[in-house]
């Protein structure tokens, strides 16, 4: 059996002619690197060309759809830039106290060697209720994206002498780093995420856990994959 094969065998959550949807493991990049954890690389020496509908970070596990035939790649990523799919992650986030559910409307942007942040200094964050945003006078000048993540809260626990809570995540626009970067900048950084804490000892709290898309065919697919005991040892939420 090829690396390839091992990685897919009991992650394949749908396969055709047209398309694959993996359960990808933390550590694993989709593509772009020039390593054995990049997917695409792997499945491309075992002999099977995979075009990435969309991206999650390497440290982020869960769903992940491909296409199998460059002819319905397009269609598939249209669905993402369109904003016709649905993306609802797993989040285990620093501390407790955030409302039942929320909204973080904070723009992005990209600053000194590539990292993402919120275009705006972190004191002008202003919270009306359950809603984080800036002020329009605040945001600073250059490229600048606008950017949304809802959340619900699903549960608290304590870890370690410390509150952490697990929240489902919708990010309804697709930024790099969005769900990473918006918790971060309310005070609730994703547990174990590298962006924001030096040497973690732990994976990173996110997980991509429910996608819904239509395939080539027309067939709506709405699909979950359940995080692993990797990510349900960061809190004992029963997840």
């Amino acid at each position: 059996m090829s690396r390839w094969d091992e990685i897919r065998a009991g992650r394949e959550v749908l396969a055709d002619d047209d398309l694959l949807v993996l359960d990808k493991p933390a550590g694993w990049s989709v593509m772009g690197e020039r390593h054995d954890t990049d997917l695409v690389r792997l499945a491309r020496d075992a002999g099977e060309t995979l075009w990435p509908a969309h991206r999650i970070d390497k440290v982020t596990s869960g769903l992940v759809l491909f296409a199998r035939r460059l002819e319905v790649h397009g269609a598939l990523t249209r669905q993402f830039a369109d904003r016709s799919v649905t993306k609802t992650y797993l989040a285990v986030a620093a501390g407790t106290g955030l409302p039942a559910a929320g909204t973080i409307e904070l723009p992005l942007s990209v600053g000194r060697k590539n990292r993402v942040r919120v275009a705006a200094p972190r004191e002008a964050i202003t919270r009306e209720g359950d809603r984080w945003a800036v002020p329009d006078d605040a945001v600073l000048p250059g490229d600048v994206y606008p950017s949304t993540t809802t959340f619900e809260r699903l549960a608290e626990a304590e870890v370690e002498g410390a509150g952490r809570t697990l929240l489902a995540v919708s990010p309804l626009t697709g930024r790099r780093h969005q769900i990473r970067v918006h918790l971060a900048w309310i005070g609730h950084a994703l547990i174990g995420d590298p962006l924001f804490t030096k040497s973690p000892a732990t994976r990173t709290g996110l997980h991509a856990w429910r996608l819904g898309f239509t395939g080539p065919d027309g067939t709506r697919h709405d699909l979950e994959a359940p995080p692993g005991d990797d990510f349900r040892a960061l809190g004992a939420f029963g997840a």
